[in-house]
């Protein structure tokens, strides 16, 4: 029976996607003046894995480009070539060209074959440098090092083909010195002496045998000696690995181990050693969205049934009331749990920049360091891969416009080396991202310079939060030249729409010469999300309510009528504009009066505003849905949901509600 390969396939691009973005990451970090072993050996087996999986799917290219790679790492490794940046930037190079081969057999995208060549000259040039920059004393150093961190391991495994045998022999070999023997019984033993950890060798051993079936001992005797005398004892012969990088030495030294610390032989349970990611399984996104869009609908169904409850009489009804209040809470946990399906780490995202960063900081000629913060904070997976591109829009700004050359910061008596951070947090019910750097700030006499000369109104008065925002407007910036980079005015206006898309907002905070602060907050969430519900006329609309600041039933004197401006309410010691909401959409209304009806004080984008309604319904959940999917598109309204009655409400975009209050003409709507 012929087994059909391509089923496979997802799984290995999944795994080989994860494991080049692991070895980026190690590469980046790679000290040149103190490498750490750990970190080579990690992107060894990365390259180790891609190879095997490329050369069981028959994917070439592959597997020649990762072979050269890993030559390369190996020499490294046993200290026969000294890393340098080169040998950094050249592995990053083939990093990126591997990347384009893999997505050239996953969907059919044209390869570059001039690059595969020319990256493959480069590594081999470089693999066959003879020089390794160590002295003597450092090898013998070096080695003296990594030998006293050596552990000696015995395995045991049952019956198993011979092939197997010698495939689990190469995988060993990643991880340190191995041998092994045949005994007459069908068992397999092998030594491994290695400074990697048991929990390494179990996950190695997986994939041939049952963790179960394993027996693992730590012991204290090298694998040479140790094997030598099994062999000898049983007549078969001994497998010794010659190629190891752990460098040979037959007279170990004691070091750290007294005689409580470890037994001569100690017995290790392989079933506590199996990873947690043994312990996880991959799912396909479409499978998890047909289970929240299926908890959407279990929400809209406990809230009808919730209504009609509450209709009935509570005495006659208590055991019911008492199951729907258990059915209230049930559906909140289980969409919690299924929401949390969904939800992924930032440093999905942040992960993607030290690579940007370090190149395109050395392109500019800039010092630059990377920091991140709350990279542990989760964002919904659609919400993740669509902010994305806008954050690369704003590091890229920062490094090119806010961050000075090293001799302009030094100067200004500034360290050489500028600060970029990633930071994200939760605040109420919203995650807030921001992108911050110790550079320049923006410069407001050059923004309203280039405001003027493109047409857009502003006052010379404006506050600085107005004039910030001008750098959204499209086609604007204030760059004196157009690179690769910037300076064509399409990126900031894109950001914002993008932005303004997911719900989100944006705020600046600059100052000259200490740096600006981008900050943009968007809820955790697309599908279901807390609102208030507002009625109008007799139908009913839902404001997020993270962008409710307070709701008041305003006092005839605290309504003002400013010149210009209309009616202005008083709250805590500023005026805020009153925005009726009838006016906006030309909807009827049951209250003309602003001191009968119901003030809602929303705050979006920096901007304020109270919005003027006839009442107050109530808080509750809602199930977000596409009203420009199913219907059309609607200036002011951001969505649609279905309430406990069947009815469809209306979500407000309140950051279009804003500006459509600030800009159209609402005279008469109060009379």
């Amino acid at each position: 029976m012929t087994i059909d390969m391509s089923q496979f396939y997802q799984a290995f691009y999944e795994e080989a996607e994860d494991l080049l973005a692991q070895a980026e990451q190690h590469l980046i970090s790679l000290n040149v003046e103190d490498p750490d072993m750990e970190n080579l050996n990690a992107i060894f087996r990365a390259a180790h894995s891609i190879k095997g999986g490329a050369t069981t799917f028959g994917f070439n290219n592959v597997t020649e480009l990762t072979h050269i790679f890993e030559n390369l790492l190996d020499k490294i490794r046993n200290h026969e070539i000294t890393v340098t940046q080169q040998h950094i930037d050249t592995l990053l190079m083939a990093k990126d060209v591997i990347q384009s081969q893999l997505n050239g057999y996953r969907s059919g995208d044209s390869v570059d074959r001039d690059a595969e060549a020319q990256i493959k000259m480069q590594l081999q040039a470089l693999t066959n440098i003879e020089e390794s920059g160590y002295s003597t004393n450092a090898k013998r150093d070096v080695g003296a090092k990594i030998i006293a961190d050596i552990r000696y391991f015995r395995l045991e495994l049952p019956t198993i083909k011979d092939n197997d045998v010698l495939n689990l022999h190469a995988e060993l070999e990643l991880l340190g010195k191995v041998s092994h023997i045949k005994m007459k019984n069908g068992i397999t033993v092998f030594s491994l002496d290695t400074s990697d950890t048991p929990e390494s060798i179990v996950s190695i051993c997986s994939f041939i045998v049952e963790p179960e079936d394993l027996i693992l001992t730590e012991t204290t005797q090298e694998s040479d000696s140790k094997l030598t005398a099994e062999g000898e004892e049983d007549g078969f012969e001994l497998f010794v690995d010659t190629t190891a990088p752990i460098p040979q030495a037959h007279v170990i030294p004691e070091v750290g181990v007294s005689s409580n610390d470890v037994s001569p032989e100690k017995k290790l349970d392989p079933k506590t050693l199996v990873t947690q990611e043994a312990a996880s399984i991959r799912v396909g996104i479409e499978k998890v969205d047909q289970l929240i869009n299926l908890i959407g609908e279990l929400v809209i169904t406990q809230a009808m049934i919730e209504q009609k409850v509450m209709q009935l009489d509570p005495t006659e009804n208590e055991i019911l009331a008492q199951s729907i209040g258990q059915l209230n809470r049930n559906t909140r946990d289980l969409q919690e749990a299924v929401m949390s399906i969904r939800m992924m780490p930032m440093e999905y995202v942040f992960s993607r920049f030290p690579r940007l960063v370090r190149d395109l900081a050395g392109k500019l000629n800039k010092k630059i360091e990377l920091a991140t913060d709350g990279a542990s904070t989760e964002l919904d997976k659609g919400l993740i891969e669509r902010i994305i591109d806008p954050l690369t829009h704003l590091v890229k700004n920062s490094i090119d416009h806010g961050i000075e050359l090293p001799e302009i910061r030094k100067s200004q008596g500034k360290n050489e080396t500028g600060r970029l951070t990633l930071s994200a947090s939760n605040r109420g019910g919203n995650i807030v991202i921001e992108v911050s750097d110790d550079g320049a700030g923006l410069n407001r006499e050059r923004i309203l310079s280039r405001a003027y000369q493109n047409g857009i109104p502003v006052s010379d008065d404006a506050s600085d939060q107005d004039v910030w925002q001008l750098i959204f407007a499209p086609g604007f910036t204030t760059a004196e030249a157009i690179t690769d980079v910037s300076g064509r005015g399409v990126g900031m206006d894109v950001v914002k729409r993008n932005v303004a898309a997911l719900g989100g907002s944006i705020q600046i905070k600059s100052s000259a010469g200490y740096g600006t602060t981008i900050s943009i907050s968007m809820p955790l969430t697309l599908a279901i999300m807390d609102g208030m519900s507002l009625s109008l006329g007799g139908n009913i609309f839902i404001v997020p309510l993270g962008l409710i600041i307070e709701t008041m039933k305003p006092r005839a004197e605290d309504i003002n009528t400013v010149a210009g401006e209309g009616l202005m309410i008083h709250v805590r010691g500023e005026y805020l504009p009153i925005i009726p909401l009838h006016a906006i959409f030309n909807h009827a209304t049951l209250v003309k009066n602003p001191a009968d009806g119901v003030l809602v004080i929303i705050e979006a984008e920096g901007n304020k505003a109270a919005l003027f309604v006839d009442g107050l319904v109530g808080q509750q959940q809602v199930v977000i849905k596409s009203l420009e999917t199913n219907f059309k598109k609607i200036q002011g309204i951001s969505g649609a949901t279905i309430m406990g009655d069947g009815s469809v409400a209306l979500i407000l975009d309140v950051p279009a509600i804003l500006k459509m209050g600030q800009h159209n003409q609402l005279e008469g709507a109060f009379q």
